[in-house]
């Protein structure tokens, strides 16, 4: 059974940083991964994807250049660094493993098929 389990997410000042963990069980980060994030109110989007060699990484225009994803096959855990954090990335943040070795859409959510159960990241101005 595959589980992906985030945690580091918390309440922190505009301009503060946090990083996100999602460790995976019965299944490695030998796929391609990704984070989202969901608002209230809003829909589920797109924040960062890496490639299954992690060799590509994929950002979301709304944080390139602050936010930036890694993975550790060894330990089997993707990260989600965010710096210069904005009231606006307030939302709960979940990582996603790809169905296939290759996403066409990382923006897609059809394109994952496991998703964490979340955590919080709550950014006050």
């Amino acid at each position: 059974q595959v589980q992906l389990v985030e945690s580091g997410g918390g309440l922190v000042q505009a301009g503060g940083s946090l990083r996100l963990s999602c460790v995976a069980s019965g299944r490695t980060f030998s796929r391609c991964a990704s984070w989202f994030r969901q608002a209230p109110g809003k829909e589920r989007e797109f924040v960062a994807g890496i490639s299954w060699s992690g060799a590509s990484t994929y950002y979301a225009d709304s944080v390139k250049g602050r936010f930036t994803i890694s993975k550790d096959n060894a330990k089997n855990t993707l990260y989600l660094q965010m710096n210069s954090l904005k009231p606006e990335d307030t939302a709960v943040y979940y990582c996603a493993t790809s169905k296939g070795l290759r996403v066409r859409d990382w923006t897609s959510i059809a394109e994952y098929d496991y998703w964490g159960q979340g955590t919080q990241v709550t950014v006050s101005s």
